[in-house]
């Protein structure tokens, strides 16, 4: 029998509920920051969508400065440019010379539309109402969410 104890108080370690408790906070706290991390990718990716949105409208505000009028929506080919000479645009000023993709699909996926005295860009955002603001051909949605008009003034739903 004290043989016994003897070895029961040599013993080091942890016990199984121990680390069964060490294991669920370990758990909880990588859940939480997971959760976070995927919140933060997709702010990031909205606010990249919101700066290529910008960047479109500033050349298409180019655009008008120098022909009184804002391209046709047949006028501008996305996948590719904003130039003088559309479509092919082999020549003349190129005001954007690649229109930027999406940063989660990698795919054109904005919305343009003009009647050559104003336009509506759009974009679907992933942490925004679901309202719509246009008829966007976006993969995987039905339609925009965030629209842009003249000179930055945001188009309500």
């Amino acid at each position: 029998m004290i043989n016994y104890l003897q070895n029961k108080e040599k013993r080091h370690g942890f016990s199984f509920i121990e680390i069964l408790v060490v294991v669920t906070i370990i758990g909880i706290i990588s859940t939480i920051g997971m959760v976070t991390y995927t919140e933060f990718l997709k702010k990031s990716r909205d606010a990249k969508r919101k700066g290529d949105l910008e960047q479109i409208r500033a050349s298409l505000e180019m655009y008008k400065s120098k022909n009184d009028s804002y391209p046709l929506t047949s006028e501008v080919t996305f996948g590719g440019d904003i130039c003088d000479d559309p479509p092919t645009c082999t020549s003349g000023i190129y005001y954007l010379r690649k229109v930027p993709n999406d940063p989660k699909t990698a795919q054109y996926t904005y919305y343009y539309e003009s009647n050559g005295i104003d336009y509506t860009l759009g974009a679907y955002l992933e942490q925004s109402s679901t309202s719509s603001c246009g008829d966007c051909a976006i993969v995987g949605a039905t339609s925009c969410n965030y629209c842009m008009g003249p000179y930055g003034q945001i188009v309500p739903p």
